[in-house]
């Protein structure tokens, strides 16, 4: 195959960072998705609707002339979360779900949860109003060995959580185990999962190959080879329940490459590109359509997009830094070659 042409697609799981940062990197969304479910953790988390109003506006502020994308917001759970905001959200037009990040979880989630039970009120109102949690699925003992969070996290959050909200919707976000993908399977068809790009590329060993790879790492880590294996082959698959979402997290330079480095890995640039190479990889190319394009709108009850992109089969490296307002920003795959890219003069 040298060509594929699918739906436009949709990102069910991204970072856009604000100000000169977010002009930096929406252009790259932009130009290949449709819709972005756009993660509340800025500096100041987004835990109203007011506020993710506003940063909704500033989104499409910063948008290119001529772009047509539309950002889906989110509401940051935190402890005091009410019942009435949340309702709130469900009734506004533009935010569709609200995040659980445990605290001290990931970049900016001091202000999370501290105990899964604070949040049952929202939780309640979520399940009876229909609006979809979406989880960073890690426990943050300090005793819990970092490759083993998610696992925890299924058994000490997420299986109380859903046998106790039995209709709530629920979207385990980045999952990166075996575990996690056999979990969903066992679970009712409200239990959705998205996959990245460098977890369906990529196993741990990547992180150390000739040193440690600090544009690599991420949280929830890269896992073992046989989860990658098995995340490859739900991702491939018919179920569903797994879905597009990058989780493309730019972070500049200089905050990757330190002593106390920040987690995430920024593939906004090459997104679909990097899912056809997994999915080629896989023998199963023509179901990146229904994985990128159709399952995200069905779980989440909205419609698929109308346009269509198109790739062709065209090597090319992404450079090995772009810029990100006053600073530098490396790429996954900066200076490799990606097999895959967008024809621009096929999208509609």
């Amino acid at each position: 195959m040298t060509s594929l042409t699918l739906r436009r697609p949709d990102d069910w799981h991204l970072h856009l960072r604000d100000g000169d940062s977010l002009r930096a990197v929406l252009p790259f969304t932009a130009r290949q998705f449709a819709r972005a479910v756009v993660m509340p953790n800025l500096k100041s988390p987004v835990t109203t609707v007011d506020a993710a109003a506003a940063y909704r506006e500033r989104i499409l502020g910063a948008l290119p002339a001529g772009a047509a994308f539309e950002p889906l917001m989110t509401l940051y759970l935190t402890d005091a979360t009410s019942g009435d905001e949340i309702r709130k959200a469900k009734a506004s037009d533009f935010v569709v779900g609200a995040k659980l990040y445990p605290a001290g979880a990931t970049t900016n989630s001091d202000s999370g949860v501290t105990a899964i039970s604070r949040i049952y009120p929202a939780l309640e109102a979520m399940e009876s109003c229909g609006l979809v949690l979406q989880v960073h699925g890690e426990v943050t003992s300090p005793d819990v060995d970092v490759f083993d969070r998610e696992t925890r996290f299924i058994d000490e959050v997420l299986v109380p959580v859903i046998e106790r909200f039995p209709r709530l919707k629920v979207v385990f976000e980045h999952v990166t185990t075996r575990a996690a993908v056999e979990f969903v399977r066992s679970r009712r068809e409200n239990v959705g999962a998205t996959l990245t790009p460098q977890h369906l590329l990529l196993n741990r060993n990547a992180m150390f190959q000739g040193g440690i790879r600090p544009h690599l790492y991420c949280l929830p880590v890269l896992k073992r080879e046989h989860d990658r294996q098995a995340l490859l082959e739900a991702a491939t698959s018919d179920d569903p329940r797994f879905f597009l979402g990058t989780d493309s997290a730019p972070h500049a330079r200089h905050a990757k490459e330190n002593a106390c480095g920040c987690a995430g890995v920024f593939s906004a640039h090459a997104a679909i590109e990097l899912y056809a190479e997994a999915f080629e990889q896989a023998g199963r190319l023509p179901q990146l359509e229904a994985f990128a394009s159709l399952r995200g709108p069905d779980f989440y009850g909205l419609k698929p997009n109308t346009g269509t992109i198109t790739l062709v089969r065209d090597q090319w490296q992404p450079p090995a830094v772009y810029r990100f307002g006053d600073a530098e920003l490396v790429p996954f795959r900066a200076g490799e070659a990606i097999a895959w890219r967008i024809d621009d003069s096929r999208t509609s």
